[in-house]
């Protein structure tokens, strides 16, 4: 799982149909204290993040585990909004 910063979305009027009625949001990978580390990705949100908000994403397989999600065209998602970061114990 990777920190990120929601900074955009995407509108796409035609995608593979294992898409349809998803929403791509693009995101940054961030450090704990909120850096960008990494190029933009583009995720499929699976929790109703919006622009601005920290989330965690998942990568990979990890992110088709459910049984309806099994055969969807999907590399990442976010998976949580976070409400905060502790790092004090770093």
């Amino acid at each position: 799982m990777i920190l990120a910063k929601v900074i955009g979305n995407v509108v796409a009027t035609r995608k593979d149909e294992s898409l349809e009625g998803t929403k791509l949001m693009i995101v940054r990978r961030v450090d704990a204290e909120g850096n960008y580390i990494e190029p933009e990705r583009v995720a499929v949100d699976y929790v109703g993040c919006g622009i601005g908000e920290f989330v965690l994403c998942a990568t990979g397989s990890s992110t088709r585990v459910e049984e309806n999600k099994r055969n969807k065209t999907i590399d990442m998602a976010v998976i949580g909004i976070i409400d905060s970061i502790d790092t004090s114990g770093a």
